[in-house]
């Protein structure tokens, strides 16, 4: 079998291979501990697992201010169903921002529903009626699968955990560590009845590196005859990420997940338009970036989400400007989403500028190992250089100037950036404004962010004739201000 998969291309193999350990049965008898824990927790009769749940929820990555808990949600429902034999999940959620300040892109006041799916080696999100890859969310959502109270110990069994005894606050436990190769590690905890109460694990976070996750399951109750936590409680990075009563458990439920052939087949998308004289939007997928040509160097205002995003985005800058390094890269904000590629940056040698605030969380994250799954900055062995940004700075060569502002007051992050090239009236924003559709009619409500931009262009005196958002696609400001409901300047 091995010789085939290698013969694969990497992402189908990568699929294959989980799909193949999802199905596999035990080779070999298990630690007497598990055997004893499966049959407690009905573990060989579970198949399929349908539960359903409300409570709190946290916008994970997406923190006001950096090292700050992550932002609150109201989840007003919430449903997973999982297919253990061919490692798919479904989560369902209808939630509503629980508190003002932090990102998520979610409006202030409007319920919101997600639907997130993986399969095997693949994730998606399923918008409507269409699905939209997710190359960003397997590791996590594959993590999530085998770290419920059934799954962690159908994985535990699957990759040979080692079984130890511990004892905490004076209660002792069975405890399971087994390492899921390329996706995680976890430690189950085993009580006396032979349920999982806790599960340590460890996931490769593109910011973090790895990052510490603790889920707590307790108040088990029978249902239909298995057993299955009625409380579940997360942590991840050191803060709190979940808190659910769940209200309803079907065991062996019908779970109808198809993997999309769209998804299926889904690459990374990386495009270049010329948008100014040395200047390329680079897009092609959900989050933009900008290549600025200097006279013997290239800035690159953001490098988001992955090495699977930012390493093609870096490269596609290297084709549109050959012959000159990349030294810089602008960070538009902490969050997450534009963030995660900062490590790739750090890889290819250039010095990342940021916002003030984010520099000491920076640099603790970029000094944290990967070793799960080394990305390239693991690889490349190199170390951060940070430069900062308080409200203003200005990078030029002696003929091009790009002016770095930060975005005050707004609700959205406190480490917010936006760059400005005032000889060619473009201005290069994330997150304050996402254009619509054209000729979008503008809600009945203004978006704060889109007027706090305004009040900050306007503070600033900008003369803006277009914007780069970092999502979507380029605009004239006037369209900014249509959202609005205000005429254009």
């Amino acid at each position: 079998m091995k010789p085939c998969i290698e013969r694969l291309p990497r992402h189908l193999a990568v699929a294959a291979c989980v799909l193949a350990l999802a199905c596999l049965p035990p080779a070999r008898a298990a630690d007497p501990a598990l055997v004893r824990a499966a049959a407690a927790m009905k573990v060989d009769e579970v198949r399929t697992i349908r539960y359903s749940a409300d409570g709190i929820g946290y916008t994970f990555g997406q923190a006001f201010r950096p090292g700050e808990a992550w932002p609150k949600i109201n989840i007003r429902a919430y449903s997973r169903s999982i297919d253990y034999g061919t490692a798919s999940m479904r989560d369902e959620i209808e939630f509503i921002r629980g508190e003002a300040l932090g990102g998520g892109g979610y409006p202030h006041a409007a319920p919101q529903r997600n639907v997130e799916l993986v399969s095997g080696g693949y994730a998606w999100n399923q918008v409507v009626t269409a699905p939209v890859p997710g190359s960003r969310f397997v590791a996590g959502r594959i993590h999530q699968l085998w770290i419920t109270p059934h799954g962690a110990l159908k994985a535990a069994v699957r990759n040979s955990a080692s079984v130890r005894k511990a004892t905490r606050e004076g209660r002792t436990y069975d405890v399971a560590t087994f390492a899921e190769p390329g996706r995680f590690t976890a430690t189950v905890f085993i009580g006396q009845r032979g349920l999982v109460e806790r599960v340590e694990s460890r996931v490769p976070d593109p910011v973090l590196g790895d990052t510490p996750v603790v889920t707590v399951y307790s108040e088990y109750r029978d249902f239909a005859g298995v057993p299955f936590p009625t409380r579940i409680t997360q942590a991840a990075g050191g803060h709190p990420t979940l808190a659910l009563a769940v209200r309803e458990v079907q065991p062996n439920a019908p779970v109808d997940i198809v993997l999309p052939d769209l998804v299926r087949a889904a690459t990374e998308r990386v495009t270049a338009e010329k948008v100014a004289d040395g200047v390329w939007f680079i897009a092609g997928g959900s989050h933009n970036s900008v290549a600025i040509e200097m006279k013997d160097h290239v800035v690159v205002v953001e490098t988001p989400l992955n090495d699977l995003r930012a390493v093609p985005a870096l490269a596609k800058v290297r084709e549109v400007v050959p012959g000159k390094p990349i030294r810089t890269v602008v960070n538009s904000h902490g969050h997450f989403d534009h963030s995660g590629g900062l490590r790739a940056a750090v890889a290819e040698g250039a010095t990342i500028v940021t916002q003030a605030l984010n520099k000491p969380y920076f640099e603790r994250a970029f000094a944290n190992a990967n070793t799960i799954s080394p990305d390239a900055l693991a690889r490349s062995g190199r170390k951060a250089r940070i430069e900062t940004v308080d409200r203003k700075r200005v990078i030029t060569d002696g003929v091009r100037v790009v002016e770095l502002h930060h975005v005050a007051d707004s609700h959205h992050s406190d480490t917010f950036l936006m760059v400005y090239l005032p000889k060619e009236r473009l201005l290069i924003e994330a997150d304050s404004f996402t254009p619509g559709a054209p000729n979008s009619p503008p809600p009945a409500t203004p978006n704060p962010n889109h007027v706090n931009l305004i009040e900050n262009l306007e503070r600033l005196k900008l003369d803006v004739e277009r914007i780069l958002p970092l999502h979507g696609r380029v605009v004239p400001v006037k369209e900014l201000y249509t959202a609005v409901g205000r005429p254009s300047p």
